[in-house]
C-alpha cells in the first residue's frame, strides 16, 4: 500500500481545509486509517482514526469537536475535514494505515505511512 497525502496549505485561524490521502492497493479497504501530524521540534501526534468499516472513528482532544475524518473505500480515499483551525494546528500532516481498530492511535501499529502534507494556520 501507498499511501499520497494532499490538501494542505496557509489558512487563516477559524477557517477550514480538507486534507486527502490516496492509497493504492486493494488492501487498503480492509485497514484500519489514521492521521498523524508533526510540528517542527515536537513528536508526530495522533490526530484521528478510523476502523476500515468507518463505523468507528477516534479523536485526539486538540481536535475532537474541529475535525471529521472519514474513508471512501471503493475510491481508496481517506479524508480529514479541519473546521475552526487554530494556529496550534500548524504542522505537517500525515495519513496511515494498517493500525489496530483498539490502538487507532497508537503510531507503531500503522505500517504504511505517506510523505506528509503541510498546513500552515496563521492568527
Amino acid at each position: 500500500v501507498q499511501l499520497q497525502a494532499s490538501g494542505g496549505g496557509l489558512v487563516q485561524a477559524g477557517g477550514s481545509l480538507k486534507l486527502s490521502c490516496a492509497a493504492t492497493g486493494h488492501s487498503f479497504r480492509s485497514y484500519s486509517m489514521g492521521w498523524f501530524r508533526q510540528a517542527p521540534g515536537k513528536e508526530r501526534d495522533f490526530v484521528a482514526g478510523i476502523t476500515w468499516t468507518g463505523g468507528m472513528t477516534y479523536y485526539a482532544d486538540s481536535v475532537k469537536g474541529r475535525f471529521t475524518i472519514s474513508r471512501d473505500n471503493a475510491k481508496r480515499m481517506g479524508y480529514l475535514q479541519m473546521n475552526s483551525v487554530k494556529p496550534e494546528d500548524t504542522a505537517t500532516y500525515y495519513c496511515a494505515a494498517q493500525g489496530r481498530a483498539d490502538q487507532l492511535d497508537n503510531a507503531r501499529n500503522y505500517g504504511y505511512w505517506g510523505q506528509g502534507t503541510q498546513v500552515t494556520v496563521s492568527s
